[in-house]
């Protein structure tokens, strides 16, 4: 889920005094109130969100915790009703001068006690970070960490050693990375995140990886793609020729007499791993027709009475 920068929101800095808040908050809804924006829905919903992040940054624990999660982990804790919890709108209309309390019975979850119980003095006391019944164990922060792999581990897989910082000290893992892989992707390893507070369990270490390029292979999905060097007479007359795998492997690819630049031949099986365990994809040879720079006498000659047979 996507973290709402509550600050930027309020179009205040982090280190705010309750005054400017108030300020900056009193302006913004105001600004986007339903009275002033009949049918406007693009307003109703600033509206929404001026209101949940004062509810949050008027509040000195849930700020305190919105700090300490960042945006990202503070919307992953915390639900609409941890929000607005113990928030009262009764003594915003009355701080603030707003109109009917309607507006947020209608915008805010419906009307009579539903709306009250989520987000008014009479709520029923909602288990949960800011309830009345205490702090609740919360799962702790996960930790991210990129992690560049070569090319040919992404592709058949491998073992890596990983180092990272958690709760002040130096931990080292060993990571499983899967055959297949791409960059972007996360490994996650349950439990090694921050450690809880109020006694909840730790988050995880999400490991990304970063795919480093290979100089002879390129990748195209479950397929691999590596160019080969031909002379012109062995794409005229055919030939046999040598190509290399990913895994150290040498393969016999015979060449057809006629074949054009840049034409692709396949060799099945020996691409990347599939999920799954389902086999692998394929290697493409993109074969590349190799011209001479210059001729020897004799080779021009050559090459001019091909020519005057039309070749």
């Amino acid at each position: 889920m996507a973290g709402k920068d509550y600050y930027k929101i309020l179009g205040v800095d982090r280190n705010a005094a309750e005054e400017q808040l108030k300020k900056a908050y009193r302006k913004l809804a105001m600004k986007y109130h339903p009275d002033r924006n009949k049918g406007d829905k693009r307003a109703e919903e600033r509206f929404k969100e001026v209101n949940e992040a004062y509810a949050v940054l008027s509040d000195k624990e849930k700020r305190r915790q919105y700090d300490m999660f960042g945006a990202e982990g503070f919307q992953q804790r915390f639900s609409r009703e941890d929000i607005f919890r113990n928030f009262d709108f009764g003594q915003v209309f009355k701080d603030f001068g707003f109109g009917s309390e309607d507006h947020f019975s209608r915008i805010f979850g419906g009307p009579g006690t539903g709306r009250q119980r989520a987000f008014g003095r009479g709520g029923d006391g909602f288990s949960g970070p800011f309830g009345r019944t205490g702090q609740q164990p919360q799962k702790g922060v996960d930790l991210v960490l990129d992690l560049q792999v070569s090319f040919k581990e992404a592709v058949l897989g491998g073992t890596r050693t990983v180092s990272f910082a958690r709760g002040g000290r130096e931990e080292r893992i060993s990571v499983n990375v899967p055959g297949g892989i791409s960059s972007g992707k996360k490994l996650r390893v349950a439990g090694k995140g921050q450690e809880g507070p109020w006694g909840g369990p730790a988050g995880d270490l999400l490991i990304r990886i970063q795919v480093a390029p290979d100089p002879l292979f390129t990748r195209k999905g479950n397929d691999l793609e590596i160019s080969r060097e031909i002379s012109l007479t062995e794409a005229v007359l055919g030939t046999q020729i040598e190509v290399p795998t990913l895994d150290d492997k040498k393969l016999s690819l015979k060449v057809p007499p006629g074949t054009q630049g840049h034409t692709q031949m396949r060799l099945r099986g020996h691409g990347v791993p599939l999920s799954g365990g389902g086999g692998r994809g394929d290697l493409y040879v993109k074969l590349i027709v190799r011209l001479p720079k210059s001729l020897t006498p004799d080779q021009e000659a050559l090459f001019r009475q091909l020519a005057s047979q039309g070749l």
